[in-house]
């Protein structure tokens, strides 16, 4: 009989044999054989129980270690250009460990989001606790969901929180992570169907209570995969660096320069200031300088606060936070142009004549004070005439402000920029981070000085580099489609309005339908459809001009802390004028192309971001209205209902068309209409509707009413449970069918 070793024995050997761990192994090893493999058995469930060793499948092996070949995820590369991985299978108790991998120069090139196989072998004394030896890529990261998870006796089941996802994925009792029911989860794919035709899932993160207030901008963060931790290596020089010395910079720290920015705005990047025009050859003309923060100094090319900017992209605002681009010590300290401290700079000096018409531009890399740091309701209270405390000082200064932006507003006539009049809404929070008002922003002359200004900043910029032939990002936005531009005249004439055919477009004609809309039921209606028209704006090394703006060149110039683009134009900058080593390099010009895609993405990733966080504020807001008639709009028409924007709020939401009537509606696509088939009322754009809130999430941002008045006639009002009872099929449909019944019944008969 040969001698059952002790615990300690076989924590040894498994050690050392990691890739031998079953029981038949240890058996071998120790030379049991026969009855004596039901000890060896007992023991090993006692250490199971006693937390010494974990089971997978026949094999065993220490508590919280990996198995000798692991599914890894590959993640990015760190300072020293290393790429680490973790584990995708890990049990244990503590910190997921670190896996170092060891590459061989036949192995393929691997990426962030990579699944691997790795032969791992663990190692002491290291920052990493394994390393790693690629078997096999196996493709990119499982599919990932966000959902509320609901517990169950087999696991349990995730509820998606998209608005437009019905499908649950199932978790079993191994993959919870310990979400406890009710819990906001990150799960991915784990696996085929289940036996129920549902995906299996497992957990990978818990998020907390969904109904947390904070908890809303935390969804959007992780639904859209936005970084929202710094790694150290950034933090740390961010950390590091100090204040700029002027040096071989242009001094314009007695040039007046002022920001005006909102009342919450987190960050200051650029300041204005403008006078008269001395020249005599330039009578009535202005002189803007616009004041630009350095970036590009703090942030070197390849270093770790360029990688994680440009793997950002941009800042993403929410109503009750902001994921920034860069580290606070930055964005918030050393590149915020605060009043009355140095802050390095990019400045262009502009020459305008009396009617607003750029007649040149000089750009310096300088040093710059902030004379004052103004909202935009100081500088509209000089414009006003009745100046604000903080304002009142500088009554001169801001008045030339506005003098040259009257001037830049007879140019931008002249121009005719697309003039869309879209409100922007403000939500107002909390200190807890409950909402407590949804409201309309209201335009001033000074929101327009700044945007203005910051227009002709970036057309010289774009203006520069071309003329100096450098590689540079343009900001593109290309003219509609054919088939967005028809969609939008028959938008146009549904509403009563011309948009004539056959002409080169141009914004101007644009303008005309928006100036026949303007002040009129359906204003809203055709700035709306005007928007949808367009194409989305992006990045790209190659110049094919801005519609919207009318503009044959235009680039990201004035806001380098938010947006990388700025960063890669103020590199070509410093670069094009010799102002030193931390201009644009040759392998950032090589991944322009790449640079401009990935950017554009990220941007894309923000809007929608923002616009889900958006719609969940707001549908918290309503949640507490469930019940109240509220006065809306039609703004879309589909198959399955009508969308109805509210008045008060600009909230989205959708009437089911089930609950609308006790008849067949028939769906006009070209018309947008929905027409009952016994009423013959039609249902449309841009109709005046009363609805009540029947219900609103929350979690998903949805929200859904019921259709009780449209143009002021009242419509039957039919109850939440009426919705599943049938309705009558068009006519014209359930006729052929019935003929073809009575022939068959004849031949039946004969």
């Amino acid at each position: 009989m040969a001698r059952i070793p002790d615990k300690s024995e076989i924590l040894a050997w498994i050690a050392e044999n990691p890739a031998e761990t079953g029981k038949r192994d240890i058996a071998r090893a120790f030379g049991i054989k026969g009855a004596d493999r039901v000890e060896l058995k007992r023991i090993l469930r006692q250490m199971e129980a006693e937390g010494h060793l974990t089971r997978r499948r026949r094999s065993w092996r220490e508590a919280d270690a990996l198995p000798p070949v692991s599914v890894c995820e590959v993640q990015g590369p760190d300072a020293g250009g290393d790429l680490h991985a973790r584990p995708l299978e890990w049990s244990g108790d503590g910190v997921e460990p670190r896996i170092l991998l060891v590459l061989r120069r036949s192995d393929p090139a691997l990426g962030a989001g990579d699944r691997v196989l790795l032969r791992l072998q663990r190692v002491e004394g290291e920052a990493h606790a394994y390393e790693g030896r690629l078997i096999r890529r196996i493709g990119t990261t499982a599919q990932r969901m966000l959902g509320v998870f609901r517990a169950s006796a087999e696991g349990g089941r995730i509820l998606p929180i998209d608005k437009g996802d019905a499908k649950e994925w199932v978790v079993r009792p191994g993959d919870t992570h310990g979400a406890k029911d009710g819990e906001l989860v990150e799960a991915e794919q784990a696996g085929p169907k289940d036996r129920l035709g549902l995906p299996r899932a497992r957990i990978v993160t818990r998020l907390g209570d969904p109904g947390a207030p904070k908890a809303v901008s935390l969804i959007a963060i992780h639904q859209h995969g936005i970084p929202d931790t710094f790694p150290d290596d950034a933090i740390a020089a961010a950390d590091a660096a100090q204040p700029v010395q002027l040096g071989q910079r242009t001094d314009l720290r007695d040039l007046p320069l002022v920001t005006i920015d909102p009342t919450d705005a987190r960050d200051h990047d650029d300041a204005v200031h403008a006078a008269p025009d001395d020249d005599p050859a330039n009578p009535g003309g202005h002189v803007i300088w616009v004041a630009i923060a350095d970036v590009a100094h703090y942030v070197p090319p390849g270093g770790a606060l360029d990688r994680e900017a440009r793997k950002r992209g941009n800042s993403t605002y929410f109503p009750d936070r902001v994921v920034p681009m860069l580290p606070e010590a930055l964005s918030g300290d050393l590149c915020s142009l605060h009043e009355g401290a140095d802050r390095a700079c990019i400045a262009v000096r502009m020459v305008l004549d009396a009617r607003g018409a750029k007649r040149s531009h000089r750009f310096h890399r300088a040093l710059m004070r902030s004379r004052a740091s103004l909202t935009y309701e100081d500088a509209q209270s000089v414009r006003d005439g009745a100046p604000s405390d903080p304002a009142a000082p500088l009554t001169a200064e801001i008045g030339a402000l506005f003098d040259a932006y009257d001037a830049l507003h007879e140019a931008r006539q002249a121009r005719q920029p697309l003039d869309l009049d879209l409100p922007e809404r403000r939500i107002e929070l909390s200190p807890e981070g409950r909402v407590t008002s949804v409201a309309f922003r209201e335009r001033l002359d000074a929101h327009r000085l700044i945007e203005e200004s910051m227009v002709l900043a970036n057309v010289a910029a774009a203006e520069e580099l071309s003329r100096r032939k450098s590689p540079l990002l343009y900001r593109v936005h290309e003219e509609p489609s054919p088939e967005k531009l028809e969609a939008l005249r028959e938008t146009a004439v549904a509403s009563g309005f011309v948009l004539a055919k056959g002409q080169v477009l141009q914004t101007r004609h644009l303008n005309r339908l928006l100036e026949q809309a303007e002040g009129g039921d359906f204003a809203e209606l055709i700035n709306m459809a005007t928007l949808r028209s367009m194409t989305q704006a992006y990045y790209s090394p190659e110049n094919f001009g801005h519609f919207g703006l009318a503009l044959r060149q235009y680039a990201h110039f004035t806001s380098p802390i938010r947006r990388y683009s700025d960063l890669i134009v103020h590199r070509a900058l410093i670069a094009a004028h010799g102002w030193g080593d931390d201009g644009l390099s040759p392998d950032e010009i090589d991944a322009l192309d790449a640079t401009a895609k990935h950017i554009s993405e990220t941007e894309r990733r923000s809007m929608l971001a923002e616009r889900d966080t958006t719609d969940r504020y707001l549908a918290a807001y309503l949640s507490e209205r469930v019940g109240s008639e509220m006065p809306g709009r039609v703004s879309g028409v589909q198959k399955f209902g009508l969308f109805v924007r509210l008045d008060e709020t600009g909230a989205d939401g959708l009437v089911p068309i089930g609950s609308v009537g006790g008849e067949y509606w028939i769906y006009d696509r070209d018309a947008q209409t929905l027409m009952g088939s016994d009423s013959g009322r039609v249902l449309g754009v841009g109709q005046r509707v009363t609805v009540r809130l029947a219900e609103a999430s929350p979690v998903t941002g949805g929200l859904i009413f019921d259709l009780l008045e449209v143009e002021g006639a009242a419509l039957p009002r039919i109850g939440r449970g009426a919705r599943g009872r049938p309705v009558r099929r068009a006519p014209g449909r359930t006729k052929p069918k019935a003929d073809k019944a009575k022939r068959k019944v004849k031949r039946t008969r004969k």
